[in-house]
């Protein structure tokens, strides 16, 4: 187990360059967040309309430091009219527990 964690937000948008515009600019700002290690914007084969957002942390604790934080809701906001509403919870959290 390397502590890692990795962090999925679904979207799902038919405005690909606004969640693109809006992926963008939050990832800046998320660049200075300590514990964060990168994050990419993904986009499904199967559905031009599916998003997703993942994001790396060093650990758990980092993620949870930063969510509970003020900063969370202002630096994401931008991205979360794109949330995928059809889902019961549009995110989930996964600690790495093997690796290659």
């Amino acid at each position: 187990m390397t502590g890692e964690v990795r962090v999925l937000v679904y979207h799902a948008t038919e405005d690909a360059d606004g969640v693109l515009a809006a992926y963008h600019r939050v990832s800046a700002e998320m660049a200075q967040v300590p514990g964060q290690l990168g994050n990419e914007l993904l986009r499904s084969v199967h559905d031009d309309s599916g998003f997703v957002v993942l994001s790396r942390w060093r650990d758990l604790a980092a993620f949870t430091r930063w969510e509970a934080g003020p900063e969370h809701k202002e630096t994401t906001a931008l991205l979360r009219r794109y949330r995928d509403r059809r889902m019961t919870t549009p995110f989930g959290v996964y600690q790495v527990s093997a690796a290659y």
